[in-house]
């Protein structure tokens, strides 16, 4: 198997939602628009459709392309669908945590996709719980449906809405009904969330990224603490909400989203690019090549590179068909588990001082590997990068994240990172040189918890909840 610190060296990617309304191919544009999103998730996929009378359900464990087959897709007919890609943060990885959840009650059935965390979801579930509610899953996404039906408002508007109150945490939200598609999004707007049209139809997803792949027109983002509800007579925007701080995720503009698409207004490559210039003036050095940790890491290494007027290289080259699985030789090959996805180009790299551009550190395993690995190509000297800044704090809303102890940067100074990931020089981006990057103006702030411990959500009701124990 492969190296589980490779595999796990990594922020993982949270969810993608993608939902469509008006459109005869609903489910099929589903398909496409998660197959856009793949990225935010590879545990399993799901898409549920409406014919308008009732809800047709598929979901399974793996990619989308392993799960939906042209078969599957003729069995979800109708003109609305919403889909999800999910990477756990909640609730274990097994086919009953795959969404969209589906649930039927008094007043009909209910489809629900899911990106981001409730932080109070343990809670609210205990509450359930000792008046005799059962719950089919770990998800905290299944709180929210009973949230619904547990209210007595005739109107979905107010059941949703009465739910998403009790709620505290990041969500961006997909309902379908037999004869309505309802988008949501938390009043701090931590989650990405847009709002698009194709012909006659609505479209709502993660990233614009989607849009793209099904040539839909992009219209605005679903603004922080909106509920959009569209059926039949068109769409209606609702803002039920006390106003809140702004507070999208900054590691979206760093890692996860993305490059080709546009979040939280503006341009995920052109921000990552911005964010490797501002590198190369904070940790300039005379190298003569600068080589990115694919993929994540490309557009800052151009960014560094213009910006330094080094020479940008593809020093390393990633194997992108490796599967999740595969066997690992009984002879021992060094680096293997990172051998396996990326591989040094040796005349690239051969008697060169260079500069490794990479998006960020987590335990530090990896890059240590990568290090080395290079070095083995025949580097004269490495020197790290990295265009975020150190992460001393896991994330809570919506990233599956390390503990706390797990985090190099959150237990060693800058000297003993490098030193143990065995570069020559190392330099992280400055919290200032972030946010000039990202071009913050006019108030706006971000949820940098990762970096700086600021958490803008209280998670103290998280009390008792598996993921508390990230903050020790």
């Amino acid at each position: 198997m492969i190296d589980s610190h490779f595999k796990d060296d990594r922020f993982n990617d949270e969810c993608g939602v993608f939902g469509i309304f008006g459109n005869p191919e609903a489910a099929n544009m589903a398909y496409l628009g998660l197959y856009a999103l793949q990225h935010r998730g590879q545990e399993s996929a799901g898409i549920v459709s409406s014919d308008g009378s009732r809800l047709y359900s598929h979901k399974g464990m793996g990619i989308v392309a392993d799960v939906f087959s042209e078969d599957y897709i003729h069995r979800l007919p109708g003109s609305a669908a919403i889909g999800h890609v999910r990477y756990s943060t909640t609730g274990e990885s097994h086919i009953r945590n795959a969404q969209p959840f589906v649930i039927e009650y008094s007043r009909g059935n209910i489809a629900v996709a899911h990106n981001g965390n409730i932080v109070n979801a343990q809670l609210l579930r205990a509450e359930f719980e000792a008046y005799g509610a059962l719950f089919q899953s770990s998800m905290d996404t299944e709180v929210i449906v009973h949230l619904i039906a547990s209210c007595k408002d005739r109107s979905l508007l107010d059941r949703i809405t009465y739910a998403l109150r009790r709620l505290k945490g990041s969500y961006s939200l997909l309902f379908l009904t037999e004869d309505t598609m309802v988008a949501a999004r938390d009043p701090s707007g931590f989650r990405p969330l847009c709002l698009g049209r194709h012909k006659g139809a609505w479209v709502a997803a993660s990233e614009t990224c989607a849009f793209d792949l099904i040539e839909a027109e992009y219209v605005r983002e679903i603004e922080p603490g909106e509920i959009v509800v569209i059926n039949k007579d068109g769409m209606a925007s609702y803002k039920p909400f006390a106003s809140q701080p702004y507070t999208p995720c900054v590691f979206e503009f760093i890692y996860f989203a993305r490059p080709d698409s546009t979040i939280f207004g503006a341009n995920v490559y052109n921000i990552r690019k911005k964010l490797g210039a501002m590198l190369a003036r904070e940790h300039g050095v005379r190298a003569d090549i600068v080589i990115p940790v694919p993929d994540s890491g490309v557009p800052a290494a151009i960014g560094y590179a213009e910006e330094s007027g080094l020479p940008f290289e593809l020093g390393l080259v990633r194997n992108h068909y490796v599967g999740r699985t595969f066997i690992e030789p009984k002879d021992s090959i060094r680096h293997f588990g990172v051998k396996i996805k990326l591989n040094a180009v040796k005349d690239v790299i051969r008697g060169r001082r260079v500069v490794v551009v990479d998006d960020s550190v987590v335990r530090g395993t990896t890059s240590r590997k990568i290090i080395k690995m290079i070095r083995s190509a025949g580097a004269k000297e490495l020197h790290l990068r990295i265009s975020s800044p150190p992460t001393v704090c896991p994330c809570f809303y919506g990233i599956d994240t390390p503990r706390r102890e797990e985090l190099i940067a959150a237990k060693h100074t800058l000297e003993e990172i490098r030193e143990f990931v065995t570069s020559d020089t190392l330099g992280y981006l400055s919290i200032e040189g972030l946010y000039r990057a990202v071009g913050e103006d006019g108030g706006r702030t971000f949820c940098d918890a990762c970096f700086t411990g600021n958490y803008p959500v209280d998670a103290s009701s998280a009390a008792g909840a598996p993921q508390l124990a990230l903050f020790k």
